[in-house]
């Protein structure tokens, strides 16, 4: 089986119980089991990009494991701070609150102050509030919600910088892990505190012009220790944040056992070389109702039927329709689907980030021991990504885990077009997979008839012939090679022999 390599050393060097433990699912991971106790760190993230969340996340797992915590509000009352919790369903008995918020009668003329700048008084005065009432707590989890209130008393950002520096000092013997929240208000990005905190935790929101709002998540710094580097995808849900860590394929080891699944169908399976390889990747391109799905499927219920878990992410059509149609060619998936042989998930481009797509084909792979995993389709998968560009770079990542998870992989790419030459995809990915079948529609004798032919197997030899694809009612059947076609990839074949074993004229004469 498959292990984890660099999650060992990592957590071997940096022990889980000198950490302190996020409460958010998958951030853990990408911190390397949480954050180094007794230290300064940085949270920030434009507003409405869930720091709030995250901090009560990281105060209530304290609770959890029986630390005391504080939460010091600047800018949100405690009521305030419980209509968020209400609304994740977190309970805040037991959390140590500190109310530093601006009050009436800080706006009272003999609270103006005329020599004094606030700096020099209000600054102060609250950084002190803080260092006290830690000091008398002696909590394990502290929490400034937010520094932007902060940053607004100081007179600059000297001031600021010495004022943050002199607190990490002051609560330096607390040993206390404290996480300072900043909203990044301010017009200009600001790096003043990035060099004092031990670690720096960046949220993004990357808008797009249609669905849901893509979030990302960074830890930029982790001072001494090593953590899982680049952006990674995260929602924000009832319940809290859940982060989905970049997918690392490196990190998983292939000694699986190689050998070859077979679709059912005796020419199919002759096509491809006697079957497909477990741990590769099959790419079926193809016009729109060529018969790619259908392909991919027969695969996923011939697995089914031998006992195996299979699983389907369909992006273009409902399950309830798939369901029909698979049942007029002689597959009863909803069967394999009720004996739990068989998983069919619909996904929503729109609603889904990449991330959160490869953390549920992982989750598929790993917890519910899938085998054969069918995307249907790539293009689909590309409507969810920011750009274009980035598609190879996560399907190259996904690839490979699944293949040194032995698990055979159908990925299906609907190519603009119906007949001819000019057919394209919406990006070419075809170097990424192991094998690849091609499916045209063709005309022959005033019939327009689908053909199939496998163009590429890295693992051994196969057959190169053309096969008619016929599909119905209640089957799925390949006739004999076209050899008495000349063309027929292009769309208009020519006729150049008149052998009876021909499958297309045999088909066109019982017609």
């Amino acid at each position: 089986m498959a292990q984890i390599m660099s999650e060992e050393p990592r957590r071997a060097a940096s022990p889980v119980n000198l950490r302190s433990s996020m409460g958010a699912k998958g951030m853990d991971d990408i911190l390397g089991g949480g954050l180094p106790r007794g230290y300064f760190y940085l949270l920030e993230g434009e507003p409405g990009t869930g720091k709030t969340t995250l901090a009560l996340q990281f105060v209530l797992e304290g609770l959890r494991r029986g630390e005391k915590a504080l939460y010091v509000t600047l800018s949100e009352s405690r009521r305030e701070l419980t209509v968020v919790a209400d609304a994740h369903g977190f309970r805040l008995e037991g959390l140590h609150t500190l109310e530093l918020l601006p009050c009436e009668q800080d706006l009272a003329p003999e609270a103006q102050y005329t020599v004094f700048h606030p700096a020099e008084v209000e600054l102060s005065d609250r950084t002190q509030t803080i260092l006290a009432e830690v000091n008398r707590l002696k909590p394990h989890r502290v929490v400034v919600d937010a520094l932007s209130e902060l940053r607004m008393m100081a007179r600059d950002m000297f001031r600021y910088r010495r004022q943050i520096l002199s607190m990490k000092q002051a609560l330096a013997g607390a040993n206390c892990t404290v996480l300072l929240l900043d909203d990044r208000t301010t017009s200009e990005k600001q790096l003043e505190l990035h060099s004092i905190v031990h670690g720096v935790i960046s949220l993004s929101k990357v808008p797009r012009e249609y669905g849901k709002i893509r979030r990302r998540i960074e830890v930029t710094k982790l001072r001494g220790c090593a953590f899982r580097e680049g952006f990674h995808d995260y929602t924000i849900r009832t319940g809290g944040l859940v982060v989905f860590p970049r997918l690392v394929a490196a990190e998983y080891r292939a000694d699986h056992i190689t050998s070859l699944a077979q679709s059912g169908i005796r020419e199919l399976d002759a096509l491809a070389g006697g079957g497909l390889d477990r741990g590769s990747s099959t790419l079926l391109l193809g016009p729109a109702g060529s018969g790619k799905t259908t392909i991919a499927l027969r695969w996923a219920s011939s697995a089914a039927e031998r006992g195996e878990k299979t699983a389907a992410f369909i992006f273009e059509e409902t399950v309830g329709s798939l369901l029909r149609r698979t049942r007029g060619l002689g597959m009863d998936l909803e069967r394999h689907v009720v004996s739990g042989h068989m998983k069919l998930d619909q996904i929503d481009p729109a609603e889904m980030s990449p991330g959160e797509f490869v953390e549920k084909v992982r989750t598929a792979v790993e917890s519910e021991k899938v085998g054969t995993i069918v995307i249907d389709s790539l293009n689909g998968f590309l409507q969810s990504m920011p750009g274009e560009q980035f598609l190879a770079l996560h399907l190259h990542e996904l690839l490979a885990y699944l293949n040194n998870r032995g698990v055979l992989t159908l990925m299906i790419v609907a190519q603009a077009g119906m007949i001819g030459n000019s057919m394209q995809t919406p990006v070419d990915v075809s170097y990424l997979a192991d094998n690849i079948f091609v499916l045209r529609y063709f005309e022959a004798q005033g019939a327009v008839r689908p053909a199939i032919s496998m163009i590429k197997k890295r693992s051994g030899g196969h057959e190169r012939t053309i096969r008619e694809l016929m599909l119905g009612p209640n089957s799925i059947t390949l006739g004999e090679p076209l050899k008495d076609f000349q063309g027929v990839l292009s769309g208009i074949p020519i006729l150049v022999g008149q052998g009876n074993g021909n499958a297309v004229y045999s088909s066109v004469q019982r017609d």
